[in-house]
């Protein structure tokens, strides 16, 4: 069985659509531990509610990144459950080399715009602010690199003349939570190749 581990620092509405996908069938895996960095984190309870294995592991003294030893402790935890895949869903962390280097081309992350565009924090707010006529969502490989990666899967959302941020933020979601099933379906299938930058479904 295909093993996943999700990550995460907040609600964990991505990490819901996983789980959901899982118990429709649509997805052949088993999630086999959710961690976050934030000990109160709503996931940790949408994970217990499943009957999956939570944990908090504290951060470290970083805001944006893991201390190397700390970094080492989800890296082993990871590995404890024999985790195939890292899925990040809302870590509101950068990954850096401990990581990279035990699940190299084997962490993935969602990021509320069509990439390379808007990176960073808010995007949806950023375009927005812009001006873009279609903003949407990205599922990439996580590389050294913030929000970088090879694509694996984006899905287009139309903005509307009225939109506010918060409207247009709950339209990307909704296409995040068909993405990310998708991107990992097509994982745990053995069904893509990488390629440089260049991520390929095979035929």
């Amino acid at each position: 069985m295909f093993k996943i581990g999700v990550i995460g620092s907040g609600k964990g509405s991505n990490f819901v659509a996983l789980a959901d996908a899982v118990n429709r069938g649509q997805l052949d895996i088993e999630i086999s531990v959710v961690i976050s960095d934030v000990e109160n984190a709503f996931i940790l309870d949408r994970a217990k509610e499943r009957g999956i294995e939570s944990l908090y592991i504290p951060p470290g003294k970083f805001k944006t990144k893991l201390e190397p030893e700390v970094e080492q402790a989800y890296v082993n935890v990871l590995k404890k459950h024999n985790v195939d895949l890292v899925v990040l869903a809302g870590f509101m962390r950068i990954i850096k080399n401990t990581f990279l280097r035990e699940y190299p081309k084997r962490i993935i992350n969602i990021h509320p715009s069509l990439l390379p565009s808007f990176k960073g924090l808010e995007a949806w707010k950023q375009a927005l602010e812009y001006g873009v006529k279609v903003a949407g969502c990205t599922v990439h490989f996580v590389d050294e690199g913030v929000d970088c990666g090879p694509i694996i899967i984006q899905r287009e959302v139309m903005v509307k003349p009225d939109d506010t941020p918060e409207r247009l933020h709950e339209r990307i979601q909704v296409q995040e939570h068909i993405a990310y099933p998708e991107a990992v379906c097509l994982i745990s299938n053995n069904a893509i190749i990488v390629e440089d930058r260049v991520v390929r479904v095979k035929e």
